[in-house]
Order: structure tokens, then C-alpha cells, then sequence
């Protein structure tokens, strides 16, 4: 990997951070600094991974949660490994249950659509496989957090608040009271900078810590999730909870220019980023504030998700292959559909043949790209009363269209939008990266491995490149560091362009790059309260 370690081409708070025997990066920081203490205390990469992988449930609870899932890829001793940690939907959920309750789509709210939650499960699992250290000893950051306190970040207090308005005026059922208890105990989301303590968020991970995740889905925890949803009309039982496991994966990767991009196979869109990638490896792109750019990556992406959104699925329900959605002969006939003006995108037919993300490498070379959130913020609104776990609402992406492929059924996974991404180079490990953030996440890692294999960036000046994300039909959102002249070139082309109002829309992101020296170089999200912990 070449880069210009002070090249700076973009305005910034932060620099490249540089270390040898360890680096967590992480959207707060907290969370990274919780990860370097269990690296020092001898865990590895995936402990430290696991750490701040908890306390981010802690201290950016507007993101993810104890309730939600998680994705990861683990790079050890040569190989990569890839961990699909999203729940299926409840056995007793159907179509026609939710329209005898009046659904005619998936609410955002409420129990239709919760799915069983993974992120426990993938922190025992991964620490299982690779780890060295207990999980009492990895999640101790966390549940000091909770019990002691922490100050509310800037970026999290933001959202808090956001989340606190928006609830106080739809959510006023009484199911959704525990997350009032929980996450507004004083009739307000707590200030920026206020002390926030959560002593069941506590007593919770302290009993996954001390039985590896087994209470969450076989003992007190799964009893508790069983009765607050029989109570309230919930679908999910504790059957559901004890029947589930995560699930190691083989990675699906492309070349892109002379690198491996990697991502998880569907059910997530991590497939989108690479059908994206796949058919821009075709154009030779000079610079990276170029019309040309700009105008490609954007028609890319398009064509891209609307196959995405036409076959991802449940791998089980799919009615095309990921190998025929990834072929060149396929990204060719794709590629041939941009030309100089906006299209509306349309799927192909291929041929038949509020989410937080984390990074963190150590000195023997593993590496982590990890990813777990709630979706939409804190989630569903439910959270189990007298534990702190905010239950997330991945369902929300289930079709209620009996002919497609991701319809809502029983024990089904949805279509998925949390992604974590790796990059190699022939047999050697490049590192972790991601941009959290729905339906931005495959457009910001395009963005990202662009940025670093296209134009050089390192890997601060990757993820302080000013971005834009497509987001339906002809319409494109730049931010406000996108140049004048592009935004008025690519109008004069046809794309529908705005301004962006929350940079966090954007996506958040982190990167860890390791170089033939053994050297590593991290950049961390500037639209996030992110942070690099190195030693």
C-alpha cells in the first residue's frame, strides 16, 4: 500500500495515526480506548475488537445496542474469515399476521420488526475462535462504563436528543415507556458532556460476560425478552433466542486494480459495493475531484443497488447466484449501460452459471472489520425492562411483496445493510475499513477503496474526502467540500443534485492499514466523535 503519509488534500482535525504493536479504531473514544486496554492486557485483535465492540453499546447507544447484530471479518494467520452474526425473524411472525394488525409494510416500530438479535452471540463466537482473553475480561471496560458513567459525546449527544424528540412525539404507547426509563430517566435526553449511567446495561453484560452470551438466549436474559413480548404482543419468544447461532462464512471478494476487496456474502449488501466496484475497474480514473469521477461512481452505484434491492435476500431465498452477480461478463453488460447523462436505474439480468463501526489489528498481524448496530438509531423503541437491551428492528427491510425474494417469513433473514470491509493484496493483509450508515455503507466503502487504490489517499485523507450518496431515481446528495463545478457539471448532466444537511448521513468510518513492515496506519471517521487508540 503507497500513500503519502502527510498529504492532507482535504481539510481536517486529524492526521494518519502510526503504531506497531497494536490500534483499535472506533466512532468513540471510549470505545477505542477500551479496546487498546484489553490489547495491553494481553488480549489480541479480536479481544480487543470484542471490547470495544461492547462499550460502543454503552457509550453510542443512539447506534447500536446490546439487542442488535453484527457482522465481521477476522484476517488470522493468513486467512480470512467471515462471521454473519444477523438473526432470523421470529418462527410465529407471517404476512398475515401483520396485516390482521393492520400492516399493509413494515412499521419501523414495535415488535414487527425485531428479529432475533446477533451481537451477542458474535462476541462469545468470536472470541471463542480467536480470542485469548474471557469474555469477563474483554466486556470489563464495558460494564464499568455502564455502572460508573461516562460523559455523552458531542456526535452522540446530538443524536440522543434527535431520538428523544422524535419519540416523545410518536412513540407514546406504554410498550415503549422501558426506553424512556432507560435511555430519558430524567424526562430529557442527557446534555453533552452530562454523566449517563445505566446500571442494567450493566447487570446485562455482565451476565453475558460471565456465561458467553448463554443467558442472552437460554437463561435469565432470553426469559426476560420471552415475557416482556409475550406481555406486550410481541412475535418473539424464547424458542427463537435458544435455536439461534451465528454463522462463520467464506467472504465473497472481487480484484479491483491489482487489489482484493472483501466484504460478507448476502444477506447483506456488502455484494452491492463490489458489483459497484466491479464494473468501475473498467475506466481509468486521472483525479478525484474529475466530473468523469464523480458522474461513473455515481451511475456504478445505481446500477449496482438496484440489483441489490432486485435479488439480495436470505441466501436461501435468492434466485441469483452472487458468483453470476460478481462475474466481468457481467459487470461488462452493466457497463456498458453509462454513458454521458443520468440514468434511472433499473435491475439486470444476470446470467445463471442510528449502526457503529470498528477496527483493530495487533502486532502478529489479525485484524478485525466488525460492525454491529440497531438500525435506525436505537431501533424498534422497545427495550426489555430492567436490562437495558434495546431490541433492534432489522425486519424493517423485509418486502411484504409475496413474489420477491426477501418477503417476510418465518425464520428468514432480512436484507441487510450493516457491512464490514477488508483489503488484501495477493496473499498479504492490507487491513480493515468501513463507513457505517445504511444505505450509504456500500457507497462509502466505494468511495473509500477508490480513494485509497485510485488516488492514493492515506488512509485519514480517504475518509476526509468530501462524499456524495445516491439516493433514488436520478437524485444525488453532495456534500458541502464537493466543488461548485461538479455539482453544477453533474446537473448539467441530469443527476438531481442537492446539499446534504447532517454530515452523519454520510456515513462514519474507520481504516487500518498495514504495511510490508508490519506497521500500521489508521484514520479515523471526522464526522464522528472517532478516535484511533494506538500503542
Amino acid at each position: 500500500m503507497t500513500f503519502d503519509p502527510l498529504h492532507q488534500p482535504y481539510p481536517s482535525r486529524r492526521m494518519t495515526v502510526f503504531a506497531r504493536r497494536g490500534m483499535v479504531a472506533a466512532s468513540h473514544p471510549l470505545a477505542a480506548q477500551s479496546g487498546l486496554r484489553v490489547l495491553q492486557q494481553g488480549g489480541n485483535a479480536v479481544d480487543a475488537a470484542v471490547a470495544a465492540a461492547a462499550c460502543l453499546t454503552v457509550v453510542e447507544p443512539t447506534s447500536n445496542g446490546i439487542g442488535g447484530d453484527a457482522f465481521a471479518l477476522v484476517w488470522h494467520q493468513g486467512k480470512l474469515y467471515g462471521l454473519n452474526a444477523s438473526g432470523p425473524s421470529p418462527k410465529r411472525i407471517s404476512l398475515d399476521a401483520l396485516r390482521c394488525v393492520g400492516h399493509n409494510e413494515m412499521p419501523s416500530h414495535g415488535w414487527a420488526p425485531v428479529t432475533v438479535p446477533g451481537a451477542p452471540a458474535a462476541w462469545a463466537a468470536l472470541a471463542a475462535r480467536f480470542g485469548r482473553l474471557p469474555l469477563t475480561a474483554s466486556l470489563a471496560p464495558a460494564i464499568d462504563y455502564a455502572e460508573q458513567g461516562h460523559p455523552v459525546a458531542p456526535v452522540v449527544g446530538w443524536h440522543w436528543q434527535a431520538a428523544f424528540d422524535d419519540y416523545g412525539n410518536t412513540l407514546r404507547e406504554g410498550v415503549y415507556r422501558p426506553w424512556f426509563d432507560t435511555f430519558a430517566p430524567d424526562g430529557r435526553a442527557p446534555a453533552i458532556g452530562e454523566v449517563w449511567r445505566s446500571p442494567d446495561h450493566s447487570r446485562t453484560l455482565q451476565s453475558i460476560a460471565e456465561s458467553d452470551a448463554a443467558s442472552f438466549y437460554r437463561g435469565d436474559l432470553a426469559e426476560r425478552i420471552d415475557a416482556f413480548s409475550r406481555k406486550t404482543g410481541g412475535f418473539l419468544r424464547g424458542d427463537d433466542l435458544e435455536s439461534y447461532r451465528p454463522e462463520w462464512v467464506d467472504p465473497i471478494g472481487i480484484d479491483y486494480k491489482g487489489y482484493q476487496v472483501w466484504e460478507i456474502p448476502p444477506n447483506g449488501h456488502g455484494i452491492v459495493a463490489l458489483m459497484a466496484l466491479n464494473i468501475l475497474k473498467g475506466f481509468d480514473f486521472g483525479e478525484r475531484e474529475s466530473m468523469e469521477t464523480y458522474h461513473h461512481s455515481i451511475e456504478a452505484i445505481k446500477l449496482a443497488f438496484a440489483d441489490g434491492k432486485r435479488y439480495i435476500a436470505d441466501p436461501r431465498r435468492m434466485t441469483v447466484s452472487v458468483r453470476d452477480l460478481l462475474s466481468d461478463a457481467y459487470a461488462e453488460e452493466r457497463r456498458r449501460q453509462i454513458g454521458p447523462q443520468a440514468l434511472t436505474p433499473a435491475p439486470g439480468t444476470p446470467h445463471s452459471g442510528g449502526t457503529v463501526y470498528l477496527a483493530a489489528a495487533d502486532s502478529e498481524g489479525t485484524m478485525v472489520s466488525c460492525i454491529q448496530s440497531n438500525y435506525m438509531g436505537f431501533g424498534s423503541g422497545l427495550v426489555v425492562p430492567g436490562t437495558g437491551i434495546a431490541l433492534h428492528n432489522r425486519g424493517r427491510n423485509f418486502s411484504l411483496d409475496p413474489a420477491h425474494p426477501n418477503c417476510l417469513e418465518p425464520e428468514k433473514k432480512p436484507y441487510h445493510t450493516i457491512i464490514p470491509g477488508f483489503l488484501s493484496q495477493g496473499d498479504q493483509a492490507v487491513g480493515p475499513f468501513g463507513v457505517m450508515g445504511a444505505f450509504m455503507q456500500p457507497q462509502g466503502h466505494v468511495q473509500v477503496v477508490m480513494n485509497t487504490v485510485d488516488f492514493g489517499l492515506n488512509p485519514q485523507a480517504a475518509l476526509d474526502a468530501p462524499r456524495w450518496q445516491w439516493t433514488a431515481g436520478k437524485g444525488v446528495e453532495l456534500e458541502s467540500a464537493v466543488p461548485e463545478l461538479i455539482r453544477k457539471g453533474l446537473a448539467r448532466r441530469g443527476h438531481q443534485v442537492s446539499l446534504g444537511a447532517d454530515p452523519a448521513s454520510f456515513g462514519r468510518g474507520q481504516i487500518i492499514w498495514r504495511d510490508e513492515a508490519g506497521v500500521l496506519a489508521g484514520g479515523t471517521e471526522p464526522r464522528a466523535d472517532g478516535m484511533i487508540a494506538a500503542w
